[in-house]
């Protein structure tokens, strides 16, 4: 029996590259985007993918939807969006729309999702995108590292609650991803060099790397894996004491 999955913010970046994996593996592929012209591209070039043009914020239209679809076997909410500014120049509306979309629209995918797995007594995975910098908070970054923390504990809470059902949530927290949302900021030659050579595997991200860890997440092989949290930056929010240097004299402190 061929397996479903709908993939969130699947017009583009990492979410178009999740889509484009699971086709692979087989899965029967719901590609849900608020770009209509760009998730219609993705779908046109998957076999059997069906184009869902709606926001992940709106129930209703997230209804409509599953709707047109059916329930599927899997969910991937990885929709997200950045306004970089400092928290003293963030304005409320960029606040707000940063929470709507990053942790508003995990949990209304994520609820309708689960009601009709529930509904349907159908055992099923979902796989939130968080972020390294729900972690380890970057500078300037104003509602996105807040709302990226949210989204992990989130997954915990959607894990604990529906677990019984058979339902597992996850999460991946990418690091620094050479696609989607990193693009503009890695257009830079400097930033690229130096955030390539600041990360212990001394290399960016890819689409592809991200898109493997959601693929085995899905998988049978993840089946006793529940409310975790997998990190895939390639060390970065490891190195927190690389950059503060003891003196080279000291080999040792005994108190």
């Amino acid at each position: 029996m061929t397996k479903s999955i709908i993939v969130t913010g699947a017009g583009h970046g990492i979410g178009a590259e999740i889509a484009r994996q699971a086709a692979a593996a087989g899965y029967r592929v719901g590609a849900l985007d608020i770009n209509g012209e760009a998730v219609e591209q993705i779908a046109q070039s998957l076999p059997d993918a069906v184009p869902l043009v709606a926001s992940s914020t709106d129930s209703s239209a997230v209804e409509a939807a599953l709707d047109a679809f059916g329930t599927p076997d899997a969910l991937v909410n990885n929709a997200g969006i950045v306004r970089f500014t400092p928290l003293v120049d963030h304005s409320e509306d960029d606040w707000r729309a940063v929470v709507d979309v990053n942790l508003t629209g995990p949990f209304v995918c994520g609820r309708a999702v689960a009601r009709r797995m529930i509904a349907e007594g159908r055992q099923g995975s979902i796989v939130n995108i968080a972020s390294i910098n729900g972690i380890a908070p970057g500078p300037n970054s104003g509602a996105y590292s807040p709302t990226k923390a949210a989204v992990i504990q989130l997954t915990r809470q959607m894990a604990i609650e529906w677990g019984a059902a058979g339902i597992r949530v996850n999460s991946v927290a990418p690091g620094i991803i050479d696609d989607g949302m990193s693009a503009p900021v890695l257009a830079d030659p400097e930033v690229r060099a130096t955030r390539s050579a600041r990360t212990p595997s001394r290399r960016l991200g890819t689409a592809d790397d991200i898109a493997k860890a959601v693929m085995w997440l899905c998988s049978e092989d993840a089946e006793y894996v529940n409310g975790h949290n997998l990190v895939v930056d390639g060390g970065v929010v490891s190195t927190v004491l690389a950059g503060m240097p003891r003196p080279a004299s000291i080999d040792g402190i005994d108190e």
